[in-house]
C-alpha cells in the first residue's frame, strides 16, 4: 500500500513540476518570407557584373526595375552583359555617353515582357525594349537549335548562361553590350518644315474699286456737271 501511495505522489509531483513548462513553450516560428525581389542583389549572386549593376545604380534602373517587380504585376527579362563584354568596348565608350544616353542603353538591355528560353523559339521580332519602340531601339532575337542569338544592327551576340528565372523576372547573360542604332549611329536628319500656303487676297482687295465704289464716283461726276451747268446759265441771264 505503501509503495503503491509512494508512486501515486511521484507522479503527481512529476505532472505539476514539467507540465507548466511544456504547456508554456510557443510553437516554432515560421520560416521568414523570402524578400522582394532585388535586381542588383540578383546580378551580385551571379558574379561578372559589376559595370552594369553600375550603371543600373547610376542611372536609377534598378529603382524603376524594382518597383516595377514588387508593386506591379509586370514582367521583365534582361540581357546583363558581362564586365568582360564591357572590356571589350571600344576606350572611353562609356564615358562619352551623357546622363540620357546611358539610361537610354541600360534601358535596350531589358525587354518588358518574361521570356523563358523556350519562347525564345516563337517570340515575335523585331522585340520592343524598354528604351522604346522603333527601329533604332529594337533588337531581333533567332534560335539555332539550342542557341539564342540577339541582333541589333550593331551588335551580333548570344546568350551565354541564364543567371535567374521565375515567373515574372529572367535574366540572362550576353557576352558583348547590346549598343542600340539611336546612340551609336548618327540621327537621321530632322524633316524641313513644310512651306506655308499662300494666304489668297480677298476679292475686295484684289479688285481696283467695288460696283458700289464705282456707281457712286459716277453719281458724284453727274452732280459736278450738273450744278456747272446752272451756274453757266445762271451767268448768262445776268449777262444780257
Amino acid at each position: 500500500m505503501v509503495p503503491q501511495f509512494l508512486f501515486s505522489a511521484s507522479f503527481i509531483l512529476f505532472f505539476l513540476l514539467y507540465c507548466p513548462t511544456i504547456l508554456a513553450q510557443s510553437p516554432a516560428a515560421a520560416p521568414a518570407p523570402a524578400g522582394p525581389t532585388n535586381v542588383t542583389k540578383v546580378l551580385e549572386k551571379g558574379g561578372q557584373f559589376s559595370v552594369f549593376i553600375r550603371l543600373l545604380k547610376a542611372t536609377q534602373e534598378d529603382v524603376t526595375l524594382n518597383g516595377q517587380l514588387n508593386n506591379t504585376n509586370n514582367a521583365i527579362t534582361i540581357f546583363a552583359p558581362s564586365d568582360s563584354a564591357f572590356s571589350s568596348l571600344k576606350s572611353g565608350t562609356l564615358n562619352s555617353l551623357n546622363d540620357q544616353e546611358k539610361a537610354e542603353l541600360v534601358q535596350f538591355h531589358i525587354i518588358p515582357q518574361f521570356l523563358s528560353s523556350s519562347q525564345f523559339q516563337t517570340v515575335s521580332n523585331p522585340l520592343t525594349t524598354q528604351a522604346g519602340s522603333g527601329g533604332r531601339l529594337e533588337l531581333n532575337v533567332t534560335t539555332t537549335g539550342n542557341s539564342v542569338n540577339i541582333t541589333t544592327g550593331l551588335t551580333n551576340t548570344s546568350v551565354s548562361g541564364t543567371i535567374y528565372t521565375d515567373n515574372q523576372l529572367a535574366v540572362y547573360q550576353v557576352d558583348r553590350v547590346l549598343l542600340p542604332l539611336d546612340i551609336f549611329t548618327p540621327k537621321p536628319p530632322t524633316p524641313a518644315p513644310a512651306p506655308e500656303k499662300t494666304k489668297k487676297r480677298s476679292k475686295a482687295a484684289a479688285s481696283p474699286e467695288s460696283p458700289a465704289d464705282a456707281s457712286g464716283a459716277v453719281s458724284f461726276a453727274v452732280l459736278n456737271n450738273g450744278v456747272f451747268f446752272g451756274v453757266c446759265m445762271v451767268a448768262a441771264i445776268y449777262s444780257l
